[in-house]
């Protein structure tokens, strides 16, 4: 296993303990998240350090070496590709329909005044809209221009 693996794990693993300690040391309306950041860094952190030691044990090193060709396979498998291209476009698709009606709805219930402040939202949600549609086109184009 490589060793940029341990040494991200390291790095998670030390920014959820520096969370953890801002979080400890400081009274704010940001503890939640800071504690949050924290375990989003510490398990997973030491996830991949504990992974990391037990892939580079010489018993394990030719298994770890069989699941990488595997993986490596099943990655590279023409019907899988197709599957996950499909997959994705279906998600994108999912996205913008979910975004519109997002739009639809917070502007019904700004408009009868059940949700004060509806206007940032909007605003967000419309960017987004605007951001994810310009973005497909942006990546259907430069995939288009590459195969």
């Amino acid at each position: 296993m490589k060793k940029s693996y341990f040494i991200t794990g390291a790095v998670y693993l030390a920014f959820g303990c520096l969370m953890l300690t801002v979080a400890l040391l400081t009274e704010s309306r940001l503890e939640g998240i800071l504690f949050g950041l924290a375990g989003a860094g510490i398990v997973p952190g030491i996830q991949m350090i504990v992974q990391y030691f037990y892939w580079s044990r010489p018993q394990n090193r030719q298994h770890y070496q069989e699941k990488r060709e595997q993986e490596r396979i099943e990655k590279h498998d023409e019907r899988k590709e197709r599957l996950r291209d499909r997959a994705g476009r279906y998600a994108y698709a999912l996205g913008l329909v979910a975004v519109s009606l997002s739009i639809l709805v917070f502007s019904a219930l700004g408009a009868l005044g059940i949700v004060q402040q509806s206007g940032p939202i909007l605003l967000f949600l419309s960017g987004y809209l605007i951001f994810q549609i310009a973005a497909g086109e942006v990546f259907y184009r430069t995939l288009q221009k590459k195969y």
